[in-house]
């Protein structure tokens, strides 16, 4: 049957007449969180009166059903509609919900076909969360990094220097022709490749998109420093000192005889074995025994 059905299709296109046809009235459809929203679908007369249409959703390249047998599946009993045969409603959206929705209408024959949907469920921006280090070493690398995880659509990101913004490509503002950063305003990172002492600012970013007004993060300050060669100098003379220091006490503390001496190891003790009052051997040398006589 679905040979026939796809022998059909083929045969439609060839001639170029249009036949099983489905569309929609909107393929993007943008609604504030929390609210309902409708997503259409509609097909031609040539899927019969009654034919099979399920709805499926798609996410980071993942698909569920969303309608299923002509029901809404479990994760979506509580919100979700069909009316008027094949339109698709959300009684309440939410950030979860953002994504491709895909209608399919299939006939009895087997001819099946399909159309998208996208759904942007609208988020304001909320305070990003920002890294900024506070101090880095004159020539070493530093990246700042800027993140909200609430804004849908995801935002832009700007950063700005003693409040002052910072283009996109810096090449083109003559106040910043000399500055080497690369700023993505989609994910938010400011790169310095090498930071000099003209990098030495407070910075903050200002995330923004089209569900409500731009929010930004407290200002750090970034100081750049030279790397202090003395101070590490010093410090290994001090380390080295000490450890002479230590050889040296230990040295004379063993020669007074403050420190305790290993202990010599124990002498078995010898065990008493009194002799029988009658024995019958001889003695062993070296042993000294006192005999008593006594005449009657």
């Amino acid at each position: 049957m679905r040979l026939f059905g796809s022998l059909l299709l083929f045969l439609c296109a060839a001639t170029g007449v249009s036949s099983f046809s489905v569309t929609t009235k909107a393929d993007k459809v943008k609604v504030k969180e929390n609210e309902g929203a409708d997503l259409t679908c509609s097909y031609s007369a040539d899927f019969g009166n009654s034919p099979r249409v399920e709805w499926k959703f798609q996410d980071k390249g993942k698909v569920k059903y969303v309608i299923y047998d002509g029901k809404p599946t479990s994760d979506y009993t509580s919100r979700v509609s069909m009316y008027t045969g094949s339109n698709l409603r959300f009684s309440k959206v939410t950030r979860q919900d953002n994504g491709i929705y895909i209608c399919e209408v299939s006939s009895s024959i087997g001819v099946a076909q399909q159309v998208l949907v996208e759904l942007t469920v609208l988020v304001p921006p909320s305070p990003p969360k920002c890294g900024i280090p506070q101090t880095v070493t004159t020539n070493k690398p530093a990246t700042l990094t800027c993140y909200d995880p609430d804004s849908s659509p995801p935002p832009t990101h700007k950063w700005f220097k003693d409040n002052v913004p910072m283009p996109e490509d810096p090449s083109k503002i003559s106040a910043f022709k000399n500055a080497t950063y690369k700023l993505d305003i989609k994910n938010g990172n400011l790169v310095f490749p090498s930071v000099t002492k003209m990098d030495s600012a407070m910075y903050y970013c200002e995330v923004s998109n089209e569900a409500g007004p731009p929010q930004r993060c407290q200002g750090v300050r970034m100081e750049v420093r030279d790397l202090n060669t003395g101070g590490i100098v010093a410090g290994v003379i001090i380390l080295l000192l000490l450890v002479a220091a230590v050889i040296v006490g230990v040295w004379y503390a063993n020669k007074k005889g403050y420190l305790p001496k290993k202990s010599q190891s124990k002498q078995p003790s010898a065990v008493y074995q009194p002799q029988s009052m009658y024995g019958d051997g001889e003695e062993d040398d070296g042993d000294f025994k006192q005999k008593s006589s006594f005449v009657v």
